[in-house]
């Protein structure tokens, strides 16, 4: 039971990414085989957000194109997003407690991170560093492996 982090998907559908082959297969695997996964909804419209931005990328995808990439992995068997439930406020103020030093940009994260606690999930499939500093996730990044 993972989360995977916008990176892998932007790589999966990005045909022009040096990574894209490997984590394309990495997560048609995931789609097909029988281990949960998870997103977060900030997780898939981050997604949109990139994929489609004629300033990031040579060559991003339509809309329509961006979509079908989404609504594919939200139709996986095992599946699923993860949402916020009433506990998530005391959740934020406990990560807070842990980590005072957060800032700025991190907080796309430290939701990612919330609801990953809230759902009982510790392991976060991704290619950015900035979790690793939430001492209690395993971030797994799977180029490395």
């Amino acid at each position: 039971m993972f989360v995977v982090d916008t990176n892998i998907l932007l790589h999966a559908a990005n045909r022009g990414s040096p990574h894209h082959a490997r984590l394309k297969r990495l997560v048609g695997g995931w789609r097909n085989g029988p281990e949960p996964w998870y997103a977060t909804w900030s997780v898939l419209y981050e997604f949109l957000r990139v994929i489609t931005h004629r300033g990031v990328l040579t060559r991003p995808l339509s809309f329509n194109e961006a979509w079908s990439f989404v609504a594919g992995v939200l139709a996986s068997v095992h599946f699923d997003v993860l949402i916020e439930t009433p506990r998530h406020p005391q959740i934020v103020q406990d990560l807070m407690a842990e980590y005072p030093d957060l800032s700025g940009s991190i907080m796309h994260d430290l939701h990612t991170v919330a609801l990953m606690r809230e759902h009982g999930i510790s392991e976060i499939r991704t290619l950015d560093r900035h979790f690793q500093r939430f001492t209690h996730l395993r971030a797994i990044n799977p180029l490395a492996l």
